[in-house]
């Protein structure tokens, strides 16, 4: 297990306390030393003077009266866990949520939205089944995990979570086929409010909805995840420094009282993006119990919990092995209680082998 030392060892230095008080350093060999460091006799060291003496025997000495070594090296432990963050090799994996009907969630997507069914794995003995879905292989595609848990038909979406994003080439024409197989339509094709990209909103069987973008030829249809958040601000600079991303862009709609945040680990036309989105005095949102985490691959999950820590998420499993398989995970949770699941790279590799 990888553990983050919060002081070089360089810097640790006895305190004048744990010398006069250890058995290794007797205070008679003490005021010995201080005695020949500072030439004063012995017996001035512990006169009315003594507590001089002793501070310029502990500026002698290289202990820190007020703390700054410490907290240099802290900061200094800070500065390196932070870019080994930004060094990591992270990728969405996949985004996960429930659904109360496997069968029709996987015809829908597949007839609809040209999504391909990956792999299916059924878990009798925790009675749930998954199945994968999305535009290419999970080795190099951001992808979709349906959950089913056996008997459980329904389930509450919340007003937090607010859209997966899909880009197509031609909206109105993935619209009409969405209504010829009996999907629901949320808005019609048209522009985005203040811009000029056209888009659409569907709603899958489950009522999960999904924003249709037109654009060109992409390695990455499955482009979108949006988020409500309490604190935009907090919100970012957890995700830049916790998770490694990067702020693509912002934009403020005070029209309409809200503004948004785009994040990711690359250009938005090439790798899924975390949309965050905050209304105008709205810190708090009902999650639900639909819709459950993203999953992000890692080199490290160890060193991923301890820099959540850092900068403030909160540790819900920690770091290692899933029981049954060598697969090394963390989960955690956001500032604002969205969950996200790091896969140790190597290990997610070998599971789809």
């Amino acid at each position: 297990m990888v553990r983050i030392i919060t002081m070089a060892a360089s810097s640790i230095r006895p305190s004048l306390t744990c010398l006069s008080s250890s058995p290794r350093f007797p205070i008679s060999l003490l005021s010995r030393n201080l005695s020949r460091t500072l030439h004063v006799p012995q017996s001035q060291l512990f006169g009315l003077n003594s507590h001089k003496l002793l501070r310029r025997s502990v500026n002698c000495l290289g202990v820190a009266e007020s703390g700054k070594p410490a907290q240099a090296s802290t900061a200094t432990a800070q500065d390196d866990l932070l870019t080994w963050v930004k060094n990591d090799k992270r990728r969405m994996l996949h985004v996960v949520y429930r659904v109360g009907d496997l069968d029709r969630t996987i015809k829908f997507y597949t007839e609809c939205l040209g999504m391909k069914l990956l792999r299916k794995r059924d878990i009798p003995e925790e009675k749930y089944t998954n199945a994968f879905l999305g535009y290419g292989p999970e080795d190099s595609h951001f992808v979709i995990e349906l959950t089913y848990n056996y008997g459980v038909d329904k389930y509450d979406i919340g007003a937090g979570f607010g859209h997966f994003g899909i880009a197509v080439d031609d909206v109105a024409k993935t619209v009409e086929l969405v209504k010829a197989k009996g999907g629901k339509v949320a808005r019609e094709p048209g522009p985005v409010k203040g811009g000029k990209t056209v888009i659409a909103f569907i709603e899958d069987p489950d009522g999960y909805k999904f924003e249709l973008l037109e654009r060109g030829p992409t390695p990455e249809p499955l482009c979108q995840v949006m988020l409500r958040v309490g604190d935009l601000d907090r919100a970012i600079k957890f995700y830049e420094k916790a998770f490694g991303m990067e702020l693509l862009r912002t934009r403020d709609n005070p029209e309409y009282k809200y503004t948004i945040a785009m994040m990711g680990y690359g250009p938005e036309d090439k790798f899924p993006v975390l949309e965050l989105t905050y209304n105008y005095g709205v810190t708090e949102y009902d999650k639900g119990n639909a819709y459950a985490q993203i999953a992000i691959g890692t080199d490290d999950v160890y060193k991923t919990a301890e820099a959540i820590k850092l900068f403030g998420g909160k540790i819900t499993r920690e770091p290692g092995p899933l029981p049954g398989i060598s697969t090394k995970i963390t989960a955690c949770l956001d500032p604002d209680g969205w969950k996200s699941v790091f896969v140790d790279n190597i290990d997610f590799l070998k599971e789809l082998e």
